[in-house]
């Protein structure tokens, strides 16, 4: 599989909510124990937080990627050109107060308060990464895809 591992970065001021966006990325990954919160202070001085969330399971972080939903998967497929860096790493952002009410909704840099998301994928002799990351997002749909399936026959 293509997918190394995924990355999610979010800051919070002294202010924020710590934990609520620490469990937010601890959702996003699986499992608590990836995730790092380091208390440091912005170059004007005032207090922060650095929350990362770090999965190097290759089937978990398909998972975490697989989260964003069928929508966001498809829209992110269409921007690989402008996302993907010369280091094979994907990058994407999420609102950091909507994935907090549990909605994951793509934003950009512009905006204020968001988690950002990286994706490595890994690229062997007669592989294009193009081709790869293609099938990462096939393999993230379909898992997205049975979840779903899953969820409305529990609800039945």
């Amino acid at each position: 599989m293509g997918l190394h591992h995924i990355t999610w970065r979010a800051t919070a001021s002294a202010v924020t909510d710590v934990d609520s966006v620490a469990d937010s990325l601890a959702w996003l990954v699986g499992d608590e124990s990836w995730v790092e919160i380091d208390f440091t202070q912005s170059h004007h001085g005032s207090e922060m937080y650095l929350i990362t969330a770090h999965c190097k399971k290759k089937s978990a972080a398909l998972e975490s990627f697989a989260k964003l939903g069928p929508n966001n998967l498809e829209h992110l497929s269409t921007e690989y050109d402008t996302r993907m860096d010369e280091n094979n790493t994907f990058h994407f952002r999420l609102e950091l107060d909507s994935l907090i009410a549990g909605k994951l909704i793509l934003s950009d840099a512009s905006k204020p308060d968001t988690v950002k998301g990286q994706i490595k994928i890994e690229v062997y002799p007669g592989q294009t990464i193009e081709t790869e990351f293609e099938t990462i997002v096939s393999k993230a749909l379909s898992r997205t895809t049975s979840v779903q399936q899953a969820s409305e026959n529990n609800e039945g």
